[in-house]
């Protein structure tokens, strides 16, 4: 669902531009009538990431819930997984997360949980859109009625241990030497801490944010910090995780990534083996490596795909019972424990495979050999993007050119200004031809629209 403020993960866009004081007042005012329902005192709990444009959205965000009769609960920088658990565990009628996930400082969003802790659903988000351009029907409180705003303390404590609860009591990771990046985000406190009540021996990068560089040259989307430091260190493993820590990438101990895709199939390897898996397979997105389809296949577990989004993941799983689903990019989502995706968590069932295999993460985390699969960014430029039958052009012809040996998919992303393009199939050299024609493609289109080139960044 893309609606009229909110995209695939919320609203979002560049900070005090497209994400204003008087935008995110308006979202407060408008969520905050929506989920206005019954007699009691309502309350709404907010948390944040570290850019520095978070100050100004949470004053923004306390002003419009408080206006309408909400009481706020200010959590401080906490991650996304976090407020999801906490807004349950609290009782909060409605969930906030100010964060852009894994953009740059520039950018920040806008994410709203109900009481339940999930996302909100596409009706609910189109009865505050209605409410946005329309806000006649927002009831301001009596000054007998406003809200307060509390700051909570404690909550890292809360968040570490539920982490931690989602390991059996016997397990420990002791005599593991864990590099921890935190991208400088929300998780800049409680990853190292768990990891380091756990047993491990923990080495942290990405633990110094100072408003500017959160996922600057560290976190899951830039991993190359995190392979220096395992390699210079000899960790027996490294764990990334995003801005708002709902995301995690691993490193072995030689330094090579781990995707999403091998870090799924080790935990449905495990689970199918424990017992664990609600049904015999587990939900991924189209963008998952056909190896790890194959992969499951093999040891008699299904795989059933899904649009690109870990909200369409989620829902997938809702619907059809599964408890084990996530995303190539590292959206891992575990839902006997998460109602979202929790790179912590995951990280934490990775670790524990590796301190009770006793042997190395490069053996224990590689359960499939991927299909050769290459994905590559086109950047457009902010709020111009090609439309759906100019995309649908260029995929149809390179689906053409692979034939009925190889994928690609041409999508544009619903958090950036790009389009991405992934192909698949046996012949590697045919697959980057292929890519590389599509996103020529795109980048003449970009020059068209734009009157200049486009920048072209590659995603390994």
């Amino acid at each position: 669902m893309s609606g009229r403020y909110f995209g695939t993960d919320g609203v979002r866009g560049r900070a005090n531009e497209v994400i204003t004081p008087d935008l995110a007042l308006r979202i407060g005012q408008a969520a905050g009538r929506v989920f206005h329902r019954g007699e009691h005192r309502h309350r709404v709990i907010i948390g944040k990431d570290t850019r520095l444009s978070g100050y100004m959205i949470e004053t923004a965000l306390v002003a419009g819930f408080t206006s309408v009769g909400m009481d706020v609960l200010l959590l401080g920088p906490i991650p996304t997984p976090a407020v999801a658990m906490l807004t349950r565990a609290m009782r909060a009628d409605l969930g906030v997360m100010i964060s852009a996930s894994h953009n740059p400082f520039e950018d920040n969003g806008i994410k709203l949980f109900g009481p339940d802790g999930f996302k909100l659903s596409d009706a609910v988000e189109g009865q505050i859109e209605d409410l946005l351009d329309n806000p006649a029907p927002v009831r301001l409180a009596r000054a007998g009625e406003l809200g307060r705003a509390t700051r909570v303390d404690s909550v890292n404590a809360r968040y570490v241990e539920f982490a931690k609860s989602s390991l059996p009591r016997e397990v420990t990771f002791d005599g593991l030497r864990v590099v921890v990046d935190c991208a400088n985000g929300a998780a800049y406190r409680v990853a190292p801490e768990a990891f380091w009540e756990l047993g491990a021996e923990v080495v942290t990068i990405g633990n110094e944010p100072d408003g500017f560089n959160i996922n600057r040259e560290v976190g899951s989307t830039a991993p190359r910090a995190l392979v220096r430091k395992v390699r210079e260190l000899r960790a027996d493993i490294g764990v990334a995780l995003d801005g708002d820590a709902d995301r995690l990438i691993v490193v072995d101990e030689k330094g090579d990534l781990v995707d999403g895709d091998q870090i799924m199939g080790l935990i449905a390897t495990r689970w199918q083996r424990e017992g664990r898996l609600s049904r015999p397979g587990m939900v991924a997105t189209v963008m998952s490596n056909l190896g790890l389809e194959r992969y499951l296949g093999g040891i008699g577990l299904g795989m059933e795909r899904t649009a690109v989004g870990d909200r369409s993941v989620l829902q997938h799983m809702r619907t059809h019972g599964y408890n084990l689903g996530g995303e190539q990019s590292g959206h891992v989502i575990l839902s006997d424990f998460s109602t979202t995706g929790d790179g912590l968590v995951a990280a934490l069932q990775v670790v524990a495979a590796v301190a009770q295999s006793g042997g190395p993460a490069s053996e224990v985390c590689r359960v499939f050999a991927p299909m050769p699969q290459v994905l590559k960014n086109v950047a457009f430029a902010h709020r111009s993007m090609p439309s759906a039958a100019a995309i649908e052009d260029i995929a149809s012809h390179s689906a053409d050119r692979l034939g009925a040996d190889g994928r690609i998919l041409v999508r544009p992303s619903g958090t950036e200004p790009v389009v991405r393009v992934m192909g698949e199939g046996a012949d590697p050299e045919l697959v980057a031809a292929v890519v590389d024609e599509a996103c020529d493609a795109l980048r003449n289109l970009a020059a068209r629209m734009h009157g200049g080139d486009q920048k072209l960044d590659n995603v390994a």
